[in-house]
């Protein structure tokens, strides 16, 4: 691993301007990521502090800018959002130690994962899973934004609300009830004592606090994905309904960010976007559109009141998975961020400092309330182009970031609502993976299949459900691929056994198979002999036809498994009883290792009939042939003491 405590100095120059660059694109983005959860706006910019300071400096990538990015805010929204509902809590401020138990679990998590070493394994994940992914996350973004951009609130729809009434009624009974069995009353026999004190205590709830469930209820279930495309007709059916200021907010922080790339990319247009809108609406539209409002200023305070949520059994299952959840997205992001600044800078990072420096950077980023988060490759990238080499480029874009927040924290309070969405919004545009889409007619049909099912699940699913889903189905995928070739090159004998042998020769054995083709049969195996093509090479040798001696050609098979092993054993079990004996050649070093282990060799295959290639088999083939008594005694030899692979297995 990197000597993490090292820092490089030669290149400060660079470092500077490319950390502050970095720091100056991260501004924006961590107001808008921060903004898309309840923790609010401040959240993004106290994660992108922590982030970018301590992945870089405990990491291993050099010139990498960590922050929220946009996978990461997706699932930290899900994880508050769930939080909230599953506890029972009427605001985001009762669930903060669930909130952050989670995020730092989820940083520990990182940290372990690059103990174990898991970062060499991120490789093996499939390309159309994580286009998929990605894309869904960008088609998420986007969606969630309508609302925002609209300037539509469903906690103020009153005719949403006042639909969300009879059910508000019937949570707020069920936490009574809830509260009654945590004190002892057994709720399905209940006394009349009980049911007079439960009569009480619902005549203390007033309208006021159904109501406010009700707003809840409504905002809970006009939010995410499947929320806004359930509610979408909703700003079109009410009376204002649609703010035309915050609308047109948006959609000029939109097109800004993408015209003012058109005039020069030397400042950030996301961040022109922030200051050009938040100005207008501060001179032109005061108190017409939603704004952050106001935010904490000053150092963030630590929170160390959190570790006594993993005392809570009930929650502990949520905050695990949740946990796990970001754990991987936060690994998989920043590795193939980490890919990308290799490419550019033609260097090499160590995958496993990596995910304990991101790690290190989430738990610091949890303790101070902020967002959890990953290496982001914008930032990254921007970093790079500017002149950053060391990790002190990365350090001194959160730095940068925390001056901003000493400097200018309160101004923060009047950037409108619809101004982050318009970011987000972009970004969400600029996630999606456009050359899969465009090339789904030319890719292999179950790479289109993969990339698509994940698309949906992650939208309307969930993001741990779709990477499982799509990690699974690739597996699937690619061994029924694998069994499939290795079937269309194995030989079968559905036809006379000279013509199917002639067919589908080898270079090297077309000669013996001409001159000894109704007493020998070659058998090619082309590929590795597992699971998913156990059953179809156990169909092949039932269908060989009758013949003295079976040689396996085994070259081409670089791996078996289990299943390929048990029926190997029933494959030569079979040709045994008919008396046919089987000689291999050229066993590679894993085949001939299980078969040692299970003791398939020497158990039913004596190593005298192992060959190195197949000129060695083929001379002493000619030999035997020569005399009618020496091939009897072969065969008899190999029936005389014939065991089952489990009668002497090797213990691993």
């Amino acid at each position: 691993m990197l000597n993490v405590f090292k820092l490089n100095f030669s290149n400060i120059r660079g470092d500077f301007f490319g950390g502050l660059t970095a720091g100056v694109v991260a501004l924006p983005l961590a107001l808008a990521f921060g903004a898309q959860t309840e923790l609010g706006a401040i959240a993004g910019l106290y994660g992108a502090i922590a982030l970018a300071v301590l992945a870089a400096f405990f990491g291993g990538t050099a010139t990498q800018v960590s922050g929220p990015t946009a996978p990461m805010t997706v699932v930290s929204a899900a994880v508050i959002a769930s939080c909230i509902t599953e506890s029972g809590a009427s605001s985001v401020t009762e669930v903060i130690p669930l909130i952050i138990a989670t995020f730092f679990l989820a940083g520990a998590i990182e940290v372990f994962f690059g103990i174990i070493r898991l970062g060499r394994y991120i490789r093996y994940i499939p390309y159309p899973v994580v286009s998929g992914f990605m894309s869904g996350i960008g088609v998420i973004i986007i969606i969630t934004q309508l609302f925002p951009m609209l300037g539509y609130n469903a906690s103020q729809d009153e005719m949403l609300v006042a639909q969300r009434m009879p059910h508000a009624e019937e949570v707020i009974l069920e936490k009574i009830l809830q509260e009654e069995e945590a004190e002892g009353v057994p709720i399905g026999v209940m006394s009349a004592e009980d049911l007079e004190e439960t009569a009480r205590r619902a005549k203390e709830v007033s309208a006021g606090d159904i109501h406010a469930e009700a707003v809840k209820q409504a905002k809970s279930q006009a939010s995410g994905t499947v929320g806004t495309i359930k509610y979408l007709s909703r700003p079109f059916k009410i009376p204002n309904g649609i703010n035309w200021i915050n609308l047109l907010i948006g959609l000029g922080t939109i097109l800004t960010i993408y015209g003012f790339k058109r005039i020069t990319t030397a400042i950030p247009s996301s961040l022109v976007a922030l200051v050009l809108m938040t100005l207008v609406v501060y001179f032109f539209f005061p108190g017409q559109v939603p704004v952050i409002g106001e935010v904490q200023s000053g150092l963030p305070s630590l929170q160390l009141g959190f570790f006594g949520a993993y005392a809570d059994l009930g929650m502990l299952g949520t905050i695990f998975k949740f946990a796990l959840t970001l754990a991987a997205l936060g690994a998989i992001d920043s590795l193939l961020t980490s890919v990308v600044a290799d490419n550019i800078t033609k260097t090499k990072h160590d995958s496993d400092q990596e995910l304990i420096g991101q790690g290190i950077g989430n738990m610091g980023a949890a303790l101070i309330g902020g967002l959890p988060g990953a290496g982001a490759t914008m930032r990254t990238v921007i970093n790079i182009n500017s002149g950053g080499k060391t990790k002190l480029s990365g350090m001194i874009a959160g730095i940068f970031l925390l001056a901003v927040l000493l400097g200018v924290g309160p101004v923060v309070a009047y950037v409108p609502n619809a101004v982050l969405a318009g970011i987000l919004f972009t970004v969400g545009v600029g996630i999606i993976d456009y050359k899969a889409l465009r090339h789904m007619k030319t890719l292999p049909l179950p790479d289109t299949i993969i990339m698509l099912v994940v698309l949906f699940l992650t939208v309307f699913v969930d993001l741990l459900t779709a990477v499982g889903v799509g990690m699974v189905l690739a597996a699937l995928l690619f061994m029924k691929s694998i069994s499939d070739m290795v079937e269309e090159k194995t030989q079968t004998a559905s036809s006379p056994l000279r013509d199917v042998s002639l067919e589908r020769a080898w270079e090297d054995d077309a000669d013996l198979i001409q001159e000894y083709g109704d007493r020998v049969y070659v058998k090619h195996l082309d590929g590795p002999l597992f699971f998913g093509f156990a059953s179809r090479f156990q169909e092949m040798v039932q269908a060989l036809p009758t013949v003295c001696i079976v040689i396996m050609r085994m070259r081409r098979v670089p791996y078996v498994d289990q299943s390929g092993l048990y029926v190997m054993e029933e494959a030569i079990m079979e040709l045994h009883r008919q008396g046919i004996a089987v000689v291999f050649t050229g066993l590679q070093e894993q085949p001939l290792d299980m078969f040692k282990r299970i003791n398939l060799i020497p158990g039913l295959i004596d190593e005298k009939y192992l060959f190195e290639n197949f000129n060695t088999c083929s001379e002493w083939l000619i030999e035997i042939m020569k005399d009618e008594q020496t091939l009897k005694h072969i065969i008899t030899d190999q029936l005389s003491d014939t065991v089952r692979v489990s009668d002497d297995i090797d213990e691993m």
